[in-house]
């Protein structure tokens, strides 16, 4: 079934709230300072009940200038604008404001009702029809019915509830994505229920029962119970004014302007790239980097403007800005949005966002303006490719590709699915669709590649570099999936090489030069000629003065090479020697049965400086087993 919002808008006394009484019984005006100014502070909500058997949700906004802020946080949701307009007293400043404010929050569809005509004569009745008419051309509600009505005497009533159930047969439901999400414009505590908060439920739908998070808060809860116009349900859908209950919330920790959503639907962020319509009414310029109030969904936050294309923007203007805050903010891409001045406060503009979770961007560069006229006007492939490529080296999932392009899943999978065919995008994560841009992918490789490259020439003695180390050299941040990933395709490829924890290019070979080559055959003829005693590395650097460097690339080439054998960290010893001596421990082991480190001393006339590490060592190979003080021949155990 469609759901409908129905805002009722205009300048402050002229009779909204008298007018939703009269048509659906209820009074908006909820609390005692309204009754007692006799104005609107909060929104107010009602339901009317249409002939054509379809419930109308409304939204009464307040209609003070001093209120606006309140305005906006109801409009958000609309999708049919009900326009009040006294005829005492005709168009009005805030009867402008609230047009240009829904015009901004992209209402297409609408009426006006010409409130207290019974306070007029029937000349100036029709004058003022005519000016109101004036005034509308150009505008949303250009052609749009204009019924005259009077909340006191029941006057054009029957006319503007037959107007309202045959344009509403007429507006189409908003597109929804079907990530849930409640801006919450209302929070309060009701005896025996605790903490309640209402809104306009614009996408998705959610369940009794079902776990919620608030942002940009984090406050996680339980749905306790869920009404629609004032009746329980199991269930509350898109486009419906929905009141729920929260289960062990307290009323305090629940702001106006958070947004309900399923946990792990969204992220929060400090950073929107937005296009903003810069209001023709506008007397000032709106210069790079002002401050300005940004209305979205029911919320207020203070940011302030970068301007991507110019330095300032006149009124009329079209711009591409990114908006910056010090606060987080819960929107996603395609959310309309409201900009009202810091200080003076008034309605200076609007938009759409493009993308919630945008890189910081340099200004005037040809490339960013080439992202934004595709973010805006693209279509939804381009779109999403632009994204896809805005995400980098991270890659990007379904859930962020949903919140970055307002597109729902199911299309998006079609579209990446496309991408995945004609190999513009990388899967990394078939279960999270998570996937990295071909370009990016590839710009990966090339920087490995660089990366071993620039080590190999740095590090010509060393055989290649370590798989970590190469990561983190080429940036920390890059998951771990996506590294292996790229260094498998480069060794099928065969441009890299991987030998275990490895990587070298496959051209690299150590190379050593003679001298080089001279000091290495002297380290390998010092350890073997010291035979089961071999020297400690300050001993052997005692023998090569000032050459340290490169006694210690000829010792990891002989260590890599296998002609030395480590032991212990100090200890090393040539594989011959070793090997000898494994033989030979062996033998006793087998005559003896077991070993220990007498008999060890025995066999070797060493001291216990190398006994001990020695006998570990043939444990660590597997050759004894240790049983106490004494060590048997594995083979037999």
């Amino acid at each position: 079934m469609k759901h409908i919002i129905l805002g009722v808008a205009g300048h402050v006394d002229h009779g909204k709230t008298s007018l939703v009484k009269a048509l659906t019984g209820i009074d908006t005006d909820r609390l005692k300072e309204e009754k007692e100014r006799g104005i609107t502070i909060e929104l107010g909500f009602a339901s009317l009940r249409l002939p054509g058997g379809m419930t109308l949700g409304i939204v009464d906004v307040p209609g003070h200038e001093r209120f606006i802020k309140n305005m906006v946080a109801g409009a958000s949701g609309v999708d049919l604008l009900l326009l009040v307009i006294a005829a005492d007293e005709g168009v009005m400043p805030q009867t402008r404001e609230h047009l240009h404010i829904c015009t901004l929050l992209g209402i297409r569809r609408g009426l006006v009702a010409l409130t207290k005509i019974d306070m007029v004569e029937e000349d100036w009745l029709a004058l003022v029809l005519d000016d109101v008419q004036d005034y509308l051309q150009g505008t949303f509600l250009a052609g749009a019915p204009v019924v005259p009505v009077s909340a006191a005497t029941g006057a054009g009533l029957p006319e503007l509830t037959a107007a309202l159930d045959a344009i509403t047969a007429t507006v189409e439901e908003k597109d929804d994505h079907g990530v849930f999400r409640l801006p919450v414009d209302r929070v309060f505590s009701m005896r025996g229920f605790g903490t309640v908060v209402t809104g306009t439920l614009i996408s998705g739908a959610v369940g009794v029962g079902e776990e919620i998070e608030l942002l940009p808060s984090g406050l996680q809860a339980r749905i306790r119970t869920i009404q629609v116009h004032n009746q329980g349900v199991d269930r509350a859908e898109a486009g419906q004014r929905t009141a729920i209950n929260l289960q062990g919330v307290e009323r305090a920790a629940v702001e106006r302007g958070e947004v309900m959503v399923r946990p792990g639907t969204m992220t929060v962020s400090r950073r929107l790239d937005v296009r903003l319509n810069y209001l023709e009414s506008n007397e000032k310029t709106l210069k790079n980097r002002s401050l300005i109030r940004f209305h979205a969904g029911a919320r207020e936050d203070i940011g302030r403007i970068v301007l991507l294309d110019r330095d300032e923007a006149l009124p009329g203007d079209e711009i591409d800005g990114q908006v910056i805050f010090t606060a987080p903010v819960a929107v996603m891409a395609g959310d309309r949005f409201v900009v009202r001045g810091y200080s003076p406060i008034a309605t200076s503009g609007g938009g759409i966002i493009l993308d919630p979770l945008p890189r910081k961007h340099k200004r005037m560069q040809a490339a960013v303006a080439e992202e934004f006229r595709l973010l805006a006007a693209g279509t939804d492939e381009r779109r999403v490719a632009v994204i896809v490529a805005r995400a980098g080296f991270e890659g990007v999932n379904i859930a962020r590709l949903v919140m970055r392009t307002g597109l729902a899943e199911g299309r998006l999978r079609r579209i990446i699915d496309a991408m995945l065919s004609a190999r513009q995008v990388i899967l990394l994560d078939s279960e999270t669709l998570l996937v990295v841009s071909a370009a990016a992918y590839a710009a990966l490789q090339d920087e490995l590649l660089r990366k071993l490259g620039g080590y190999h020439e740095k590090n010509p003695l060393r055989e290649g570099m370590q798989k970590e180390e190469l990561r983190m050299n080429v940036g920390a941040f890059i998951q771990a999936k996506l590294f292996n990933k790229a260094l498998k395709d480069l060794e099928k490829g065969g441009k890299a090489v991987l030998e275990r924890e490895t990587v070298r290019l496959p051209g690299h070979r150590v190379r050593l030069e003679e001298d080089l080559e001279t000091l290495k055959e002297r380290v390998l003829e010092l350890y073997l000629q010291a035979g089961l005693a071999p020297p400690t590395i300050r001993e052997v650097y005692g023998r090569f003065p000032d050459r340290g460097k490169e006694v210690d690339s000829v010792r990891t080439i002989l260590l890599r090479e296998a002609k030395l054998v480590k032991v212990s960290e100090d200890l090393l010893y040539h594989r011959d020697v070793l090997d000898r001596l494994q033989g030979d421990y062996r033998e006793m082991l087998l005559r003896d049965g077991q070993a220990t480190p007498v008999t060890f001393k025995e066999l070797t006339n060493l001291s216990r400086k190398f006994i001990i590490p020695l006998m570990e060592y043939f444990d660590a190979t597997k050759l004894t087993v240790r049983s106490g003080d004494c060590r048997l021949l594995r083979e037999r155990r």
